[in-house]
């Protein structure tokens, strides 16, 4: 199986996670050497927490693992196309890499609306990687919205 597939399957499982805690369902994984080191879910509801995104969750773990903010050499993998706040944060933690599945046209900050981990302006680049699980990824978030909608008609 390619290892990009089976991260995203794990980053997935926690986008069921959030789902499950009434969270818009989002995962995060961070791997380097070929093994997790930070993971995360998003919590901004229940933890009341505007910055509890599942990717600043997954790089608070991974900081707390390797006992650094910086991340070099390490990949993240998210269900959905980082927001503003989680595109800078990938910026700062020095990732080489983000995998996202599904694009998002409203927020995202890799590549949809605009792209902060690539701009001239920073001095530092993180290589981008998408569409894996993305039919996957993004039937789960409309599916999460279409019953939020029914229950509040």
């Amino acid at each position: 199986m390619n290892n990009d597939v089976e991260w995203m399957q794990h980053a997935f499982e926690l986008a069921k996670k959030a789902k499950e805690h009434d969270e818009v369902p989002v995962g995060a994984v961070i791997v380097y050497e070929d093994r997790i080191i930070g993971e995360g879910w998003n919590q901004p509801i229940s933890s009341h927490d505007p910055t509890a995104h599942a990717e600043i969750i997954a790089l608070r773990d991974a900081g707390n693992n390797v006992g650094n903010y910086r991340l070099p050499d390490a990949t993240m993998y998210v269900t959905l196309e980082p927001c503003a706040m989680c595109a800078g944060a990938i910026v700062h933690a020095r990732l080489t890499k983000l995998v996202f599945a599904a694009a998002d046209p409203k927020t995202g900050a890799c590549g949809s609306i605009f792209n902060l981990l690539q701009t001239e302006e920073l001095n530092h680049k993180v290589e981008i990687g998408k569409g894996i699980m993305e039919d996957e990824c993004r039937a789960l978030i409309q599916t999460f919205f279409k019953e939020k909608r029914l229950k509040s008609s």
